[in-house]
């Protein structure tokens, strides 16, 4: 069966408020295009459909054009609501659409009811593992503890105890929106960390023959049967350089797999760049740069005067401008400074910023208990 892998389409995402419909249209497009000059068979969609949970109408109508475009095309749509998707929206009518050929999973009581596909080799059994808040859904799974790494296999194991009712010979692919130890991440991607563990290890898939993983925007290979497929656009500037793709997977007879990337359209290149104001408004090296989306740090001495009104009339799609002299005192930003770090780190750390002391065991844990409460309280409001 030959599959085409995607994820985090992010319907209705801006890029430092510039809307990317029309780019994301034209993904869809190329996406349509693959589908019937590869002869896809099945398309998976691994979460993340929209950036938020209430997205906006035209991000919605986008949305229906290419259900209905692959209804028409009788190619099944396999797809699976991520951490910025509200579950209960995307999952509408889920029922109902499925005799169009379009199912969705986006709650934990589906991950154990696969979709099953034919092909010339026999069935093969698709399970949606959807994004997996571990406050909202550890008790319904019976996972011993609310982390990722004990949702996870809680539901693993729930797939595989279906799949081994299946009929012998059954294949399996897995989508999953979660993060797998090992894998390489990016600016634009919200953080999931739950009961302080972000990730979970890619073991926790054994059994599966396909796993299509997404949340990460870059496109990867964790092992050859799990892989991140990524975000077909760039969504910040430290993707610039990351080629955007789907994986296209043939899972052959006996699950003999085989895959390899189709590389996305890129509507506009984003770039970085930097010098003085000067140096970048006359310097002909620059020319290149002037369609790109551009984040521009400047490293004169002093703040010139209107800069971004200056660049812009050069590199009219800036975007982003920042200043090499500008520091915290002490010589670093804030923001290389927090980089990396957790929301209870950032918060003990300005605990002991304002009080001159550390925070006691039973403040630290009392903190990071409200901050897990806040974390679940925010994705139930989102899930409902």
């Amino acid at each position: 069966m030959r599959i085409l892998h995607t994820s985090d389409w992010h319907l209705g995402r801006q890029l430092h408020r510039v809307p990317l419909l029309a780019e994301q249209r034209t993904f869809l497009e190329h996406l349509l295009e693959t589908v019937q000059q590869e002869e896809v068979e099945a398309v998976a969609v691994a979460g993340d459909v929209f950036d938020r949970a209430i997205p906006p109408l035209d991000a919605i109508d986008l949305f229906k054009w290419i259900l209905e475009e692959l209804a028409d095309l009788r190619v099944p749509l396999i797809m699976i609501s991520g951490n910025h998707d509200s579950p209960r929206r995307l999952g509408v009518n889920a029922r109902l659409i499925e005799h169009a050929g379009i199912h969705l999973r986006t709650g934990a009581e589906d991950c154990a009811r696969p979709v099953v596909l034919q092909d010339q080799h026999g069935p093969v059994a698709f399970y949606g593992l959807p994004y997996l808040e571990p406050g909202l859904v550890h008790a319904h799974l019976g996972a011993e503890q609310a982390s990722h790494h004990a949702v996870l296999g809680a539901a693993m194991d729930q797939v595989r105890a279906d799949l081994a009712a299946q009929p012998s010979g059954t294949r399996s692919v897995v989508l999953a929106h979660a993060f797998v130890t090992g894998a390489d991440t990016s600016d634009s991607e919200r953080d999931i960390t739950a009961g302080g563990v972000p990730s979970a290890p890619a073991s926790v898939f054994t059994g599966a023959d396909y796993v299509a993983l997404g949340h990460l925007h870059r496109c990867q290979k964790i092992s050859e049967r799990i892989r991140y497929s990524g975000s077909p656009l760039a969504y910040s500037f430290s993707e610039a350089e990351h080629p955007k793709a789907m994986w296209l997977v043939d899972l052959g007879a006996d699950a003999v797999l085989t895959a390899r990337k189709v590389l996305c359209p890129v509507p506009r290149r984003l770039r970085q760049m930097s010098g003085t104001l000067q140096e970048l408004l006359t310097g002909p090296e620059y020319s290149e740069y002037e369609k790109c989306w551009l984040h521009i740090t400047l490293t004169d001495p002093d703040r010139p005067h209107m800069a971004m009104e200056h660049l812009r009339q050069r590199f009219p799609h800036t975007l982003k401008l920042s200043f090499s002299q500008e520091r915290q005192p002490g010589g670093e930003s804030y923001r290389s400074r927090v980089q990396g770090r957790t929301d209870h780190e950032i918060a003990l750390g300005f605990l002991h910023h304002v009080s001159g002391i550390q925070a006691t065991r039973a403040e630290q844990d009392l903190l990071h208990e409200g901050l897990e409460s806040v974390r679940t309280q925010a994705a139930a409001r989102e899930a409902s």
